[in-house]
């Protein structure tokens, strides 16, 4: 009896935090600085599909899909796809650089220092939190937790078209 309370209270708690969340459905105007430095202004990529994508360098899904955001951006991105990721606020700068070149991620790493980015999102709690933005700024597709990769192709191919 103790445990299915005990998953019934796992599972009301996970109900409150994701109607903590907030939905959004437009990218929110927002400027990233990358670990190298630069800015990127979100309103600046429109016209282009957007992965926006927030992790840890200590979550192990994280790490886990990054193969997969290598391969879309290898992919995609001469076709027009711009990727974002951006730690999250806990992580030291310091491990997400060293991660970004162990890991050669080709594709922009920011940081979210003060958590302005993840609260422009909706409130992200969990990682990964993958949003992929249209090009007029729609937010068409969240995922929390890893993606499908195959969906998430399909979805880029029709923007990309679009």
């Amino acid at each position: 009896m103790k445990t299915k309370y005990r998953h019934f209270g796992f599972l009301l708690l996970l109900l409150i935090l994701i109607g903590c969340s907030k939905t959004i459905t437009s990218a929110p105007d927002v400027t990233f600085t990358t670990i190298t430095g630069n800015k990127i202004a979100l309103k600046d990529l429109r016209g282009k599909p957007v992965i926006v994508t927030f992790w840890a360098t200590d979550c192990p899904a994280c790490i886990e899909e990054i193969p997969d955001l290598i391969d879309l951006y290898t992919q995609y991105h001469t076709s027009g796809l711009e990727m974002i990721a951006v730690a999250m606020y806990y992580d030291p700068p310091n491990h997400v650089v060293d991660m970004t070149q162990a890991k050669q991620l080709p594709y922009n790493v920011a940081l979210d220092l003060k958590s302005e980015h993840a609260e422009a999102f909706g409130g992200i709690m969990f990682t990964p939190s993958t949003f992929l933005i249209a090009p007029d700024g729609s937010v068409v597709k969240k995922e929390i937790g890893l993606f499908d990769l195959a969906k998430m192709k399909t979805n880029i191919e029709s923007l990309l078209k679009g």
